[in-house]
């Protein structure tokens, strides 16, 4: 056996729904259940997410606020009067920021922007900033990606006789800004039919309405802020996705190609939403993160080729810094989850601590929740002010916003979605809260909730993966939040060519087959689990379907994403010369434990164990042993067993097994001494006493080489003479008993013993895998039956 990473829900679907999608819109039936499992539920609805065009935004005016909005804004434009764009520092902010320059470019403006600093001012509006803004001669502030729990600071801005515009899409609170405008399909007062937008799709459809028309070129940076910040990619975001990415891979924007250029893409063969969430939203990120996100904007919004490249570079540098302090981070944070929160009574993790930077904490928290599938809040503290500030990210089943909301007596400030927020609280106020989220996720969270869990679109059989379908699915693509990459699960498959690649072996690949298929498979990161299957292993694979291309020959490819063995695995490492090497590398597990039938190997082991003090993983099956089976989901077979009654000692343990690793038969072993002699064997024994009636002990080597047998064969064949009282054994010789009474071999308890010993090592050590496989399984059905 061989366990998943995660727990696998296959997703349901209408199959009457998705057979009519295949066939009016002529797709592959997999692409049509795909569809159907996305919520798309008409022929029509179908060709419209495939084909995603400008022509399915929805009329910006439908907005809320935005007719209100488009008219002062022209009026500001028309008046000359400075207007103050106030952005945000993350991707989706400086995205925002960038677009809206970029069209106030356009429309003539007169015009600035102000993004606040994330470590001296911190996220949203605030009262300094609207203060200097005023100083500053603006008369209209524009916020993007923020603004919409702003109410104070509103209403001072109010009071300095500046207007206010928010366009926004996080979540609203009970109270929302009394501005000149509210611009978020989330408030309650708007009816806009879509309310999942990015920051930066707000500003788009700002854009949109004040030009009358979609700013098709400005889409590029719409998908950035989009795709980064990880709404789903559904209705306009897919839209707004598709169309980005197709002008991205074609941008003529300079800062958008010397960042395009230092995230090592610039020979990509295509710009995927995976190149914009791990290598150019990181970098847009990483200014804002560390230090400013003037160089993000300034990249985004400048039309210098040198200036573009400088600011991409000096991003790079402090994304490869934020990478090394994100590592240092992590590891401080998972020590001290460890050291000071036990699992089993936090289901919530918050962790805290002076020097943070409370620039990565998302992603520190991001980690935490991979390592331990736990929400997770990260928070730096600043002594000074005895405030705590960070980020939160949660799983399936526990709404992060709502339970910041139930803990509001706590927090002064916060903000964010289901699955991700900020918050700032007092230190002293820190318990308290772990406290309460703690309270409220046992009372959300079940047990079942903390195990990790994978959605998995559709069982395959072999023969559905085909070039055409995977093909096909591209059209399925950009893939992201709300539309991820098909995962697909093809059941009940061996793997043939099972090897480890890469640089320092750490992928796999191999090919699945099952009758007359095959497939070939590539699993990164997955090199490890070659060691935990046997070469006849019968796999569940959960696994990506895509065009893999070589030479000019296009195949269809699995990348597997999570791999299961059903069922309980034999390792046959009989006779092995490492045999103590490979023990000690399973003995590293607290899940294994080895069992040993001969004294002399448990004496064996007994010390090294000691050592690395595991000797509760050692198992003597003595005789006078009285089964206690232990729940160990690695068994070691170390020897052979004397006995079959010895052999059923062991079964109570080996049916609790997952893998059963067989290393027993040691290759220097004298399997002439275990294999019993035949009855003629005996007979030419008894034959040579006849004629020499009286054998000095000393001449015992010479009588083996006349029999032909080892000197130790032979010692055993003397002991069952003696116990059947055919010869008398003396100090010094042996000596036949003429008159003894004739007594069949059969009632020699040695000799029985032996033939029983002889027959076990027929059966388990010189047996082919399949026989040894067959032999234990009817072993543990016979004793559980």
């Amino acid at each position: 056996m061989l366990r998943a990473k995660t727990r696998w829900q296959l997703a349901a679907y209408d199959n009457e729904l998705a057979e009519l999608i295949a066939r009016e819109c002529g797709l592959a039936p997999l692409v049509a259940k795909l569809l159907a499992i996305r919520g798309i539920d008409s022929p029509q609805r179908a060709k419209e997410f495939l084909q995603a065009g400008p022509e399915l935004f929805h009329d910006p005016f439908a907005l809320y606020g935005m007719e209100s909005s488009v008219y002062r804004i022209r009026q500001a434009i028309e008046r000359k009067e400075p207007i103050c764009i106030y952005g945000d520092y993350d991707a989706d902010g400086v995205s925002s920021t960038s677009l809206m320059v970029h069209l106030m470019r356009r429309m003539g403006a007169v015009f600035d922007y102000y993004i606040p600093n994330r470590f001296t001012e911190g996220y949203g509006l605030h009262k300094e900033a609207m203060s200097q803004i005023h100083e500053r001669g603006f008369k209209l502030i524009i916020t993007v990606d923020t603004g919409i729990s702003a109410v104070e600071q509103v209403d001072f801005a109010k009071q300095l006789g500046l207007d206010v515009i928010v366009t926004d899409h996080h979540e609203p609170p009970e109270v929302i800004p009394e501005a000149f405008a509210v611009i978020n399909p989330k408030q309650p007062a708007c009816t806009y039919p879509f309310d999942m937008l990015a920051g930066v799709g707000v500003a788009f459809k700002l854009a949109h309405a004040l030009l009358e028309e979609p700013p098709l070129d400005l889409v590029d940076l719409a998908a950035l802020g989009t795709i980064a910040d990880l709404v789903p990619l559904v209705d306009e975001n897919r839209i707004l996705a598709r169309l980005g990415l197709q002008r991205l891979n074609h941008t003529r924007n300079p800062g958008l190609q010397a960042l395009i250029k230092v995230s090592g893409l610039a020979d990509a063969e295509k710009l995927t939403a995976g190149h914009v969430g791990f290598a150019l939203g990181p970098r847009l990120n990483a200014g804002g993160r560390l230090e400013t996100a003037e160089a993000a904007v300034k990249l985004l919004t400048t039309e210098d080729g040198q200036e573009a490249e400088e600011a991409a570079q000096q991003l790079d540098e402090l994304n490869r810094e934020r990478q090394e302090l994100v590592q240092k981070m992590t590891d401080e944070a998972i020590s001290m989850a460890l050291e000071k929160y036990p699992l089993d009574e936090n289901r919530v993790l918050v962790v805290a601590k002076e020097g943070w930077n409370v620039g990565v904490v998302g992603i520190v928290a991001s980690r935490l929740v991979e390592k331990f599938y736990r929400p997770t809040i990260v928070l730096g503290i600043d002594p000074e002010k005895g405030t705590a500030k960070g980020s939160a990210r949660s799983i399936a089943g526990f709404d992060m916003y709502e339970a910041l909301t139930a803990c509001k007596e706590w927090l002064p400030h916060y903000g964010g979605h289901t699955m991700a927020a900020g918050m700032t609280l007092p230190v002293d106020n820190l318990e308290a809260f772990r406290k309460q989220l703690n309270k409220l996720a046992f009372e959300w969270l079940t047990d079942e909730d903390l195990i990790p869990l994978t959605k998995v679109d559709v069982a395959l059989e072999m023969p559905e993966i085909t070039l055409e379908t995977a093909e096909q699915l591209e059209l399925l693509a950009p893939f992201g939040m709300g539309n991820p990459t098909p995962l697909v699960l093809v059941n009940d498959v061996e793997a043939s060519g099972m090897r480890t690649i890469g640089r320092d072996d750490t992928h796999l690949k191999c090919s699945l087959v099952k009758d007359a298929c095959q497939i070939d498979a590539i699993g990164f990161n997955w090199a490890h689990i070659v060691s935990q299957v046997t070469p006849k292993a019968r796999y569940q694979v959960l696994g990506e379907m895509s065009v893999n291309e070589w030479n000019g020959n296009r195949k269809p490819q699995i990348t597997i994403r999570d791999i299961a063995v059903p069922h309980r695995q034999i390792f046959d490492w009989r006779g092995c010369r490492d045999k103590l090497d490979k023990w000690r590398n399973l003995q590293e597990s607290s899940e294994t434990l080895t069992i040993m039938f001969r004294q002399e190997s448990y004496e064996e082991l007994f010390p090294v164990a000691a050592l690395g003090g595991s000797t509760d993983s050692l198992l003597y099956l003595s005789p006078n042993h009285a089964a206690n089976p232990a729940a160990r989901s690695n068994v070691i077979l170390y020897d052979l067993p004397k006995t079959r009654s010895d052999l059923a000692g062991a079964v109570a343990y080996l049916e609790r097994a997952e893998r059963i690793y067989c290393l027993f038969g040691d290759p220097d072993l004298g399997l002439e001494r275990i294999s019993c002699p035949g009855r003629e064997q005996f007979k030419l024994v008894y034959q040579f006493f006849m004629q020499v009636p009286l054998v000095q002990r000393i001449h015992l080597d010479a009588m083996a080489r006349r029999l032909k047998l080892k000197r130790d064969v032979l010692e055993g064949m003397l002991a069952v003479f003696a116990e059947l009282d055919f010869i008398t054994m003396e100090e010094e010789a042996i000596r036949l008993n003429a008159q003894a009474a004739k007594r069949p071999l059969d009632s020699s308890r040695l000799y029985m013993e032996w033939k029983e010993e002889s027959e076990l090592v027929t059966e388990l050590l010189l047996s082919s895998y399949d026989s040894l496989v067959t032999h234990f399984q009817q072993q543990v059905a016979a004793t559980t039956a």
